[in-house]
Parts: structure tokens; sequence; C-alpha cells
């Protein structure tokens, strides 16, 4: 990745917070998964010796494409290298994830987990002192995005890594948008013209995974961000520490996601479909657009699609908003979900190995990127080959371009009561069964 990427994030202080998301991907060979296990950073262990067993709860089922590919690759080379270490992967979708973590949380949490870098996730968790402390020392040659790291600590000790850098964007299939004459959208106004239009011509504008309530609640944070700019952050601080959502803002943000649900920008019953069938909408080919984040980016490498679709698949940020503070490169982003150790382990020492090992550049960084999967929260510059796909570059382009990001999702920026409320009632306000105010009414009683 261009060295300028690592500078633009560090500059714009890119606070390390997320949304999990699932990808999909091509497979890489898994020999660029055997990394040099003695590296410096990496925690010695002996590789053979006593029978050990480590448990890795992931929040990525998908394990022949995408994230779950490169995790299970990485772990495949772990255990080769380490003959005497089983790892037993368990993995559920990201909401049947984060119910079964509770669950584990009372009891055996399993000895490697994903987590997220975000206050409606962490703080919990690690005021139950559920998660090991992390030798920050030991990440100095990482290549870790400056910054990176911040939500994955408290008190200043490190307790977990980050994965991804997360950019949130319309997918769109080029080969229809030409087929039909139509181009990619300016201003949100040029966006809902264009949905009317692809209705009439009998394609869906927008496949939205409504169903679980983040991605509302993503595209909810990327309109607000589109209106108040710079401004974004403390706007939702301000909000969350007063329970008070009057600012105009949130009204116009809310009500434009309501208007644009209305006018039919996305699929019929989105409201209740998840992420796998918007997916398959887009990649099918029944929808024209896609709203999703930068981990799906591998799409465009992945067999199972068909090549007119995979080909044919682009992205554009957020258009910017009549009345809005920002320009067209200020985009909606954030540091993705990552991984920690229980602090309960029986493997306490092996566990952290295997972490380490997996966050060497050379194994979860680079095998990401070959794989298309969006990007890394360490800097790639190194494994850019010049293969890489169209929509990743434009990923990179966007970064690289950026004059302005958002930082943490509205919605996990507060407790996990107030993630539970915007998430379990945003799907009534956009479908228009729950007014607006009603709405920001809803998501303040959360605040306690």
């Amino acid at each position: 990745m261009k060295k300028k990427i690592v500078s633009m994030i560090a500059t714009m202080a890119l606070v390390a917070t997320t949304f999990a998301g699932c990808g999909s991907g091509s497979a890489s060979n898994a020999d660029t998964a055997a990394a040099d296990s003695s590296e410096d950073a990496a925690t010695e262990t002996a590789s053979d010796g006593e029978e050990i067993t480590l448990k890795l709860f992931s929040n990525l089922p998908d394990r022949k494409n995408g994230q779950g590919l490169v995790e299970q690759t990485i772990v495949d080379a772990y255990m080769a290298e380490h003959p005497n270490v089983t790892i037993e992967v368990e993995t559920l979708d990201e909401e049947a994830y984060k119910t079964k973590f509770k669950a584990y949380s009372m009891d055996e949490m399993p000895d490697i987990v994903s987590i997220w870098g975000q206050p409606s996730f962490l703080d919990e968790v690690l005021d139950a002192g559920l998660l090991a402390e992390l030798n920050t020392a030991d990440y100095a040659d990482y290549d870790f995005v400056e910054g990176s790291l911040d939500g994955f600590m408290k008190d200043g000790k490190l307790y977990g890594l980050p994965r991804n850098t997360d950019v949130a964007a319309f997918y769109y299939n080029q080969k229809i948008f030409e087929d039909n004459g139509w181009t990619v959208p300016e201003t949100y106004d040029d966006l809902l013209a264009l949905a009317k239009d692809m209705q009439a011509k009998g394609v869906t504008p927008l496949a939205m995974d409504g169903g679980d309530g983040w991605p509302l609640a993503v595209y909810l944070t990327d309109v607000l961000y589109k209106l108040t700019g710079s401004d974004y952050a403390n706007i939702v601080t301000n909000a969350l520490e007063t329970g008070d959502f009057s600012d105009p803002a949130f009204t116009k943000a809310a009500q434009l996601l309501q208007d644009s649900a209305a006018a039919g920008l996305f699929q019929t019953g989105f409201d209740t479909q998840d992420y796998g069938t918007a997916q398959n909408l887009f990649t099918n080919g029944q929808a024209a657009m896609y709203y999703m984040g930068s981990w799906d980016a591998s799409m465009a490498l992945n067999q199972d699609i068909p090549e007119e679709v995979r080909t044919n698949i682009r992205m554009f940020t957020m258009p910017q908003i009549e009345g809005g503070a920002t320009s067209a490169t200020d985009i909606t982003a954030w540091n993705g979900g990552g991984y920690a150790v229980a602090a309960g382990s029986e493997n306490l020492d092996q566990a952290k190995d295997f972490l380490n090992y997996m966050y060497l550049p050379e194994n979860l960084s680079k095998i990401g990127w070959e794989n298309g999967v969006g990007m890394s929260a360490q800097d790639e510059s190194d494994f850019m080959t010049g293969n890489e796909t169209e929509l990743q570059m434009q990923f990179v382009d966007a970064v690289g371009a950026a004059t302005g990001l958002s930082g943490t999702t509205m919605n996990d920026r507060g407790t996990s009561a107030f993630k539970t409320a915007i998430e379990t009632s945003i799907q009534n306000m956009s479908n228009g069964s729950m007014t607006v105010e009603d709405f920001l009414s809803n998501i303040a009683s959360s605040i306690e």
C-alpha cells in the first residue's frame, strides 16, 4: 500500500474502532503463511513437546473465501510448524458470535477470540477482566498504522490487535451501469434520481443488509458524517454524554435514511434480510449496487461469483449531500475488528505465540492483501505487486486521497445498551413504522 496512505491515516488520527465484517475472496498459496516463527517479535515457544490444544473462536464462518480463508490458512500453517499444537476453530456469523461470546464470558472463554476495538463491545469485556494483557513492545516492527492500536487499549495497556482498515462503500456493477448509460452519482440527489431510473427499468437499485441493524447504523453514520464533517465526533459524543439527540443533524440524517427507503433505494424487505441475502442480490446481478465495507472487496476474486459480475465490481463512497459540511473526499472509515487472547487461557503463552504469529506482516497482512480482503491495519506497501484488482486500488486511492475520515461509527461510540437500542430500532425507523422523533427518543432513553 502506498506510504502516503499510512501517513494520511496517521494525520487524520483515525480511531481504532470497528463493526465486524465478513468477506469473500479467492484462495492464496498456503505457503505464504509459513512465516518464520523465530521472528524477534513473536513469543518463543517450543515447536514440539507436550500436546497442546488451543481453541479459536471466530466470526468468520466462510473458510473458503476472504478473511475466513486467510485466518484458516494461518491456522493450518501454524499447526504444520508446531506439530504438538492443535487449533480447534469454532465460527459463527457476527450476531450469533456476539451472543455466544456473552455465554462464553460466563464460563471457559476460548483461548483466542475475535473482538472489536470499540466502546460498545470492548469496555464491558475489559471491565470483566476477560482478556489478557499483551506486550506492546512485541509489535514494534509489525508496521501497525499509527493510532490503530488505540481502540484496543485501556489505561495504557494493550489487550488486542486490529485486523482491518475499513471504509464504508457503495459497490456497483459497472457493466449494468454502462449498459444502461448510468454514471456514478456525485450528489445524494443524483443517487435518488438514479434509483428511480433503475426501478423504472426493473432493476433493484441497492442491496442493503437491514436485518442485522448495524449496516443501517453505518449508513446513518455515513450520512451524518457527510452532513457534519469535522464536527461529527463532537456532536455524537455530546449526545452520548447528555442523552440529548436534539441536534438538527441527527434529525436530518435519520429523515434522509427514512426518505431513501421510502423512495425505493433499497430492495423490498430490506429491513428483514441479512448479510448473505443482500450480498447475493448484488453478486447474482439482481441489484445494481450493494452497501457494505471494504472487507467485501474480495468479491472481485471470489470464483463462486459469476465472472461477468466479479470482474465488473467497482465502488464509490457516499456522495455529497446538499448543505453538508464535507467534500467528496471526506469518507467514513475506521480501523476494523481484531483478535485477543483470553485471560483465563490454560495455555496462555502458546495462545499469545499464535496471536503474534498470525500478525507477522507476511501472514495476516500479506495473505489478506493477496486475497483482496480490503486493507489491513498494518502497512501493506511491500506486498503490492501491480496485479491488484481495480476494486482494491479504488479503496487504496479513496483512503490515500481522503481529506477527512470519520472514525468510529455512531452505533459503536456508546455503551452496549446504546448499540442495542440503535440497531434494534433503526429498521422500524427506516421502514417508516417508527417516526424519526421516536427513534431519536428511543436511543436517547438507552443512555444511563
